[in-house]
């Protein structure tokens, strides 16, 4: 009798195989992916940590005055005055101010290494890039004095600053386009004036809608005196 050879896959086997190396790509694709978004949420924590210490310190260098929000609901164009937040944070840090970098013609862009710069963020071409702005509620330049840490109820809940759109200095949760950004998975990233840093979805903080008035995540600041109110 003649010996049978080796018999080859058939049609439908082959589509099998085929099958299976495809789902295997497209797992290993969404983990590396899954993997890089983590690093890059992590950076953005990082960063937003290293700008809480700078707040800690210049708080304590100047009687307990929160920095200065810059322009608010206005796109981003006035950098001079040293007391917003992108200037005197990096000075506190070390580094060279805001106005200077800009003088310099060295502002930091997307994806650059940068304590201003979200890795998550896409610069949007505005002439000024600050993926994080400050609340909008605190310091604003219609108070004749910045807000102080002591006036504020609980410094544990009142958020500071958060990812936002990039061509403004200051956020909150609105259906405006400064509002609170979620791009970290549907997640934006929430440093508070007691420098914790913590992370939320973008429902839960009202992003693109309106803020909920959260009691563990407060953007108003329920202090006296002059006081910015939305639309004013």
């Amino acid at each position: 009798m003649r010996a049978r050879g080796p018999r080859g896959f058939t049609l439908v086997e082959l589509l099998i195989v085929v099958g299976i190396m495809g789902m295997l790509l497209a797992l290993s694709l969404a983990a590396v992916g899954g993997a890089r978004g983590t690093a890059r949420a992590t950076g953005c924590t990082s960063n937003l940590r290293q700008l809480g210490r700078a707040l800690a310190l210049y708080m304590d260098a100047n009687r307990e005055c929160i920095p200065r929000r810059g322009q608010g609901t206005q796109v981003l164009s006035r950098i001079d005055r040293q007391c917003d937040w992108f200037n005197c944070l990096l000075a506190e840090l070390g580094g060279p101010a805001y106005w200077e970098l800009a003088a310099q013609g060295k502002t930091p862009r997307e994806g650059d290494e940068h304590v201003l710069i979200c890795p998550e963020a896409s610069d949007p071409g505005a002439r000024y890039f600050l993926p994080y702005g400050m609340n909008m509620y605190l310091s604003p330049w219609i108070r004749p004095e910045p807000h102080k840490l002591y006036e504020l109820p609980n410094p544990a809940t009142q958020a500071f600053m958060a990812d936002s759109s990039g061509p403004y200095s200051a956020t909150y949760p609105c259906d405006k386009p400064y509002s609170v950004v979620p791009r970290h998975r549907g997640r934006a990233s929430v440093l508070f004036l007691d420098s914790h840093v913590q992370g939320y979805e973008g429902a839960y903080l009202g992003c693109g809608t309106a803020d909920p008035k959260r009691p563990d995540v407060r953007w108003e600041t329920e202090s006296g005196g002059v006081n910015w109110v939305p639309g004013s």
